[in-house]
């Protein structure tokens, strides 16, 4: 018998009885039902109800739904047909319902599964009929959100930076959707703040951030709470105690190599068996550097199936089943001794147990291959075997993506490897090919092989830098010769064609060659300063440096590279105002009426540094009543802090200093004359009295007045003595020269000077020539001859004539000529 049922949708909206039946809970029964031709299975309708119903609660009217007579319930003797699953609903002949048979938890029968439904069967008989039912269970907040542990402690160092990340124990909630965990709160958040991160599984990675450093001393135990809150109607939540104790050194937290780790595992692993390797490290020393792991709580059992041991091994406990759970997350701690902690995600893929994978062997491989092969170059030759049968033992191969090679099959069971595309060396000097055969199993199998292939080269790149510009900062008042950084270059090819030298891209800067500011070495494109630099007359220059690989021919890249010099706290604040004179006195007037506060003047300065050295501060440092004044520090303004009375003295002195804000602080210091009257005769009167404190100023200039006089006096009779000299010398030579030589021949021995006892007087004179050059292994020193001569000369063996030896002096005397012959 073949019946044919049209598609429909009904909406069922139970009866106040049935309200009443199911404490108030509507039921939405939506029926789904399909054309379908088969001889027994008539229909299919699906229901949607609360989990948690009462029982005896009203599914819905299957005999309505599937439009039968109670009578044929009833003599067809209907009844439900679950196979070996548990019956939560059972039929109802007389009345032709499916009513709960047993209160259902969805948490307990689907998990974190969804949607969650019940699949069963209505048989007749008489004639035999079959329809399915599914009936899908909806979640209510039934599971308020809870941590695994009611508190959690840290220890944590009061140097801990802010930004500080403590991760927190996530809470567990069966519920699903929105009656599921929504959002965490903390409390008080006065040093710290709740950070949430989204993962990949849609849970949240809940860490507690510093946002205000500790401070042991003030407070050392402080007390947190966390609270976890569903999405429900009505919300619920669940908290955790936080426990924080502030400990005084520890200023490094744990750090994992990975932020997720992913590993694979057959279903039919042993206990004991080890996963994979988490590893974090922490910098700290001594027992603030051991770190050691733990497995936070989360969903499915996972801290019972698994645990991490000293080493950081995550170690199975427990038996895997595939069919339950195809991969695991879990959460791995690190903690250090004080209480600092970092987290990780290990990402665990649970593979099903198959007899078989296919067997790969290589018939033929080539080690290497020129870039410039053809294509369909012949690499690799390979034969695959299967020994399972039918489709678990046929097999496809394919290689990873993103080479330039290709598998093809030549006959059945062998395969080749040949090149696709060009080759190029640079792009890739070598490649690892993954050949990859699987079968077509349920679930498939497979097996690799990698076969690594190097590629020969050719010069065909330049030499490029590792950055497209370099900048660099140097502190004023260098010494010559200091390494500033380094431009490094790197070329493509191999061996000598990547052979790298730096040369310095000769250029000028304000008139003077770049080689006279910094020198590059050829080999490690370090950088020297070959002069000591002002920042107030150069703040920073640019140059090119290029890079030349050791091809034939060579090839070049250029880069450009900016240093910046860098301020030194080098001079010292100038005082601009008040001037100070010597031949006058200026003094600053302050009424005997003024008030507190009064302005009395500014000292105004300058500092031509810049930055912090160019700060100033302004401090009184004497004062002839320092109850009277101050200065400010930030402004230099001079007020009055009380009210001036008859009883000032009318002569006031003040000495302020002011420091500019450099290490080593530079200082000046300047006199403020303050005259307290009230009329200018007043101030007239005792204006006399400011000019004393200036003799012993005027002494002292008279004194070096008279010193400049007398040694001015001996200069010049010095230089007139020297003169007369000369003209007896020029007149004596012009005799000679107009007697023709026949003046008497006074001999003339030129005094010599020794270095008798050491007092440091050279017997010889030494020219010498200094030849440097960018390169400081390249310099050269040369040294001439010594000249031990006298200015003038005598030749005891006659041959040399007065007028060659007059030449002769004439050429020592000249100082340019005398460094020619040198």
């Amino acid at each position: 018998m073949i019946r044919q049922n049209v598609s429909w949708i009904l909406l069922f909206i139970p009866s106040s009885t049935a309200k009443s039946s199911t404490t108030g809970i509507t039921l939405q029964v939506l029926l789904f039902a399909s054309v379908a031709l088969f001889s027994s299975v008539f229909g299919q309708v699906s229901y949607s109800i609360e989990e948690e119903m009462s029982k005896g609660s009203v599914v819905g009217n299957i005999a309505q739904d599937l439009g039968l007579e109670l009578r044929r319930l009833q003599a067809g003797k209907a009844r439900v047909f679950t196979g070996d699953s548990k019956e939560y609903i059972e039929l109802n002949k007389e009345r032709g319902v499916l009513v709960v048979k047993e209160r259902i938890d969805r948490e307990a029968l689907c998990g974190q599964t969804t949607p969650c439904a019940l699949d069963f069967q209505i048989i007749l008989q008489n004639p035999m009929e079959l329809y399915r039912i599914t009936v899908e269970i909806t979640d209510v907040n039934d599971n308020a959100p809870t941590f695994k542990n009611n508190e959690k402690r840290f220890e944590i160092s009061e140097s801990a930076v802010i930004g500080s990340k403590f991760v927190l124990d996530k809470a567990m909630d069966l519920d699903i959707g929105t009656n599921g965990l929504q959002t965490y709160t903390l409390k008080p958040t006065d040093n710290f703040v709740l950070k949430l991160h989204s993962q990949a599984d849609g849970s949240k990675k809940v860490e507690m951030v510093l946002q205000k450093p500790l401070d042991r001393e003030k407070d050392e135990n402080m007390s947190l709470l966390l609270t976890a809150m569903d999405g429900g109607d009505p919300l619920m939540s669940g908290t955790v105690q936080i426990y924080i104790t502030v400990l005084d050194i520890n200023d490094n937290a744990p750090v994992f190599t990975k932020s997720v780790y992913k590993s694979v595992i057959p279903e039919n692993s042993k206990k004991g068996t080890s996963i994979i390797s988490v590893s974090a490290t922490d910098v700290d020393k001594g027992t603030n550097g051991q770190v050691s792991y733990i497995i936070s709580n989360s969903l499915d059992g996972v801290s019972e199936l698994f645990h991490v041991d000293e080493n950081g091994d995550i170690i199975l406990d427990g038996e895997l089943d595939y069919e339950t759970a195809k991969y695991y997350q879990i959460d791995v701690e690190a903690i250090d001794k004080g209480g600092l902690s970092d987290s990780s995600k290990v990402i665990v893929d649970v593979i099903d147990v198959n007899d078989n994978s296919p067997v790969i062997t290589i018939l033929s491989q080539s080690a290497s291959v020129n870039e410039d092969s053809a294509k369909g170059t012949v690499i690799a030759m390979i034969s695959v075997n299967d020994p399972d049968s039918d489709t678990n033992g046929e097999v496809q191969c394919q290689m990873n993506d993103n080479i330039p090679f290709s598998i093809t099959s030549t006959s059945s069971g062998f395969y080749s490897i040949v090149t696709d595309s060009a080759l190029d060396r640079e792009t890739d000097s070598e490649y690892n090919i993954t050949v990859t055969c699987s079968d077509k199993g349920d679930p498939s199998l497979s097996s690799y092989i990698s076969l690594k292939l190097q590629i020969t080269d050719v010069n065909d790149n330049a030499p490029l830098f590792e950055k497209s510009s370099y900048e660099a900062a140097i502190t004023e008042n260098n010494s010559p010769g200091l390494s500033v950084f380094a431009v490094r270059a790197v070329d493509a090819d191999w061996k000598l064609n990547a052979r790298v030298s730096y040369i310095l891209d000769e250029s000028m800067i304000n008139g003077v060659a770049i080689s006279s500011y910094v020198s590059v070495n050829a080999e490690s494109g370090v950088i020297h300063a070959v002069r000591s630099f002002d920042y107030e007359q150069i703040k920073d220059f640019q140059f090119r440096v290029k890079a030349q690989d050791g091809g034939s021919p060579p090839l070049t890249s250029n880069v450009s590279v900016k240093i910046a010099i860098q301020d030194q706290n080098d001079n010292a604040p100038q005082i601009l105002y008040p001037v100070q004179t010597s031949s006058s006195v200026v003094a600053e007037i302050v009424p005997r009426s003024a008030d507190i506060g009064y302005l009395v003047t500014k000292v105004v300065a300058v500092d031509v540094d810049s930055g912090q050295n160019a700060w100033l501060s302004y401090k009184l440092v004497k004062a002839t009543d320092r109850a009277l004044f101050e200065v400010g520090a930030q402004n230099g303004e001079i007020r009055t802090i009380r009210q001036v009375t008859d009883k000032d003295a009318v002569k006031q002195k003040l000495t302020v200093i002011v420091e500019d804000n450099g290490q080593p602080s530079r200082s000046a210091t300047v006199n403020v004359n303050v005259a307290v009257a009230d009329s200018f005769p007043e101030v007239l009167s005792e204006f006399t009295d400011f000019t004393h404190d200036k003799e012993y100023n005027d002494n002292l200039t008279f004194y070096l007045v008279l010193a400049l006089a007398v040694v001015s006096f001996l200069f010049v009779v010095s230089l007139i003595a020297i003169l007369s000299v000369k003209c007896y010398r020029w007149r004596r030579d012009r005799m000679f020269y107009k007697s023709n030589g026949h003046l008497p021949v006074i001999p003339y021995y030129p005094p010599l000077y020794a270095d008798v006892g050491g007092t440091g007087t050279l017997q010889h004179v030494y020219n010498y020539e200094v030849c440097r050059t960018t390169d400081s292994r390249k310099s050269d020193l040369k040294y001439s001859r010594p000249s031990s001569q006298s200015i003038i000369s005598l030749d005891t063996s006659g041959t040399l004539s007065l007028r060659k030896a007059q030449r002769q002096n004439m050429v020592m005397d000249d100082p340019t000529q005398s460094a020619a012959v040198g």
